[in-house]
């Protein structure tokens, strides 16, 4: 790529920072698509290998086990050498093994493949939060966290029936494969058109790069990332404890609830596709609706840090009492839009956080997102395990699973009290 040396002369805003927010969102559809497709496949792989609930609850544990364990180093490394590196490495290993899901034959290899599934993906959104804090101005953070969010979701509603589609015609092991290809064809258009900072960048002139004054300074090159200043904040600790609350509960869309569906519905796997879809469509519309009425909020308030306060509480508690009231429900449609709220609750809560990390972590954004996804991923690990155990303890008794989810949930509300989602780190210690 030629340099492009932006000059004074130019009349208006060029909008390159657009392209990168494509970049995330296309990312983040594929990002989902991966990963859910395996929960609307899982009845058919359950068969096929012989494996009963609990048995595969560990390929669902592993990828997230994997997903965790890459969130820091991801974050720190985008912190480091910047995210284009370290998205298109990361990018192509998840796609591999997305492949090599379709090639396992017990569940010990199904487990390794969605363990390194997972360590791929681990790092995507701490590193899309770099990259975004580093082409983006402020103002427009919290706003492309939720596009971001909302791709997400549509990507996790759209998977099942995109695996429902491809099964017409191929086996569930070429389905993967033909997934995969998604994330090889990104990581070619990505690498061909990004780089680490604007400047310089011929999609952007001197108009924009006076919108994004100071952003670049956060670009990369921060590799000494103040890890003690981190663990000594109450906002960190506590934006990862509401966060894996957050994420226990929101495995189970992810995961079992196709499963549950076809098991405690009664519905086939077609209509299954259709319902399991509902949560994740309804999460899109919570995390956008939230990153655009939050300003809105703000003036309300007239404190921004009230404002995300109010939303992540609100978030969190809707999501406990979705539950609840889906489980009062016979009618399976109903009852999946009742979850579809909580689901939507959930993501009202998304925007707030991964906006406090960009605000809170300054330039090592990167490194804080990473250290609050790794304990959403935590929680995530243990959440298929302790629903397949718990329908194993009592004879497939979902209902108490339920509850279970929604207690975590609520305590996210707590969290929410006394979380100061505004100050830097920097300026919090001074």
């Amino acid at each position: 790529m030629t340099s492009h040396s932006p000059t004074s002369s130019d009349p208006r805003p060029s909008r390159g920072r657009y392209w990168v927010v494509l970049f995330a969102v296309t990312l983040s559809v594929i990002t989902y698509v991966h990963r859910v497709s395996i929960s609307q496949a899982a009845p058919l792989m359950m068969e096929e290998l012989g494996l009963t609930k609990v048995q595969f609850s560990w390929a669902f544990s592993m990828f997230s086990l994997g997903y965790f364990l890459f969130q820091v180093p991801g974050g720190w490394l985008s912190d480091w050498i910047g995210p284009r590196r370290v998205l298109a490495s990361i990018v192509t290993d998840w796609s591999f093994f997305t492949a090599a899901t379709g090639w396992i034959w017990n569940v010990v290899s199904l487990s390794a493949a969605r363990l390194f599934c997972g360590l791929g993906q681990g790092g995507v959104f701490p590193v899309m939060t770099k990259m975004l804090s580093a082409w983006l101005p402020s103002s427009e953070h919290v706003r492309a966290q939720a596009l971001m969010w909302l791709s997400a979701r549509w990507g996790g509603a759209v998977s099942p029936l995109l695996v429902v589609f491809l099964l017409q015609y191929v086996s569930w092991r070429r389905t993967f494969e033909l997934l995969a290809l998604l994330g090889f064809i990104w990581t070619l258009l990505f690498w061909r058109w990004f780089r680490d900072s604007p400047r310089g960048h011929r999609s952007v002139n001197a108009a924009e790069l006076e919108l994004l004054a100071g952003a670049e300074e956060k670009a990369s090159g921060h590799g000494d990332v103040p890890w003690r200043r981190f663990f000594r904040s109450p906002t960190v600790w506590l934006l990862c404890a509401q966060y894996g609350g957050l994420s226990y509960g929101f495995y189970f869309y992810i995961t079992w609830l196709p499963t549950y569906i076809q098991e405690e519905r009664g519905q086939s796997m077609e209509q299954s596709a259709w319902l399991a879809g509902i949560p994740l469509f309804c999460a899109g519309i919570g995390s956008i609706l939230c990153g655009f009425l939050l300003r809105k909020i703000e003036g309300w308030f007239g404190d921004v840090g009230r404002a995300r306060r109010f939303m992540g509480g609100l978030g969190c508690f809707g999501s406990g009492a979705g539950l609840i009231v889906s489980l009062q429900i016979e009618e399976p449609f109903w009852a999946m839009v009742a979850m579809g709220l909580a689901a939507f609750s959930t993501d009202l809560a998304m925007p707030p956080s991964w906006g406090a990390c960009m605000d809170v972590g300054g330039r090592y954004a990167g490194s804080l997102s990473g250290t609050m996804n790794t304990a959403g991923n935590i929680a995530g690990f243990f959440a298929p395990i302790t629903i397949a155990k718990v329908l194993e303890v009592t004879g497939g008794n979902w209902p108490i699973t339920f509850f279970l989810s929604a207690g975590i949930y609520f305590t996210g509300v707590f969290c929410w009290i006394f979380i100061d989602p505004v100050t830097p780190l920097d300026r919090e210690q001074s």
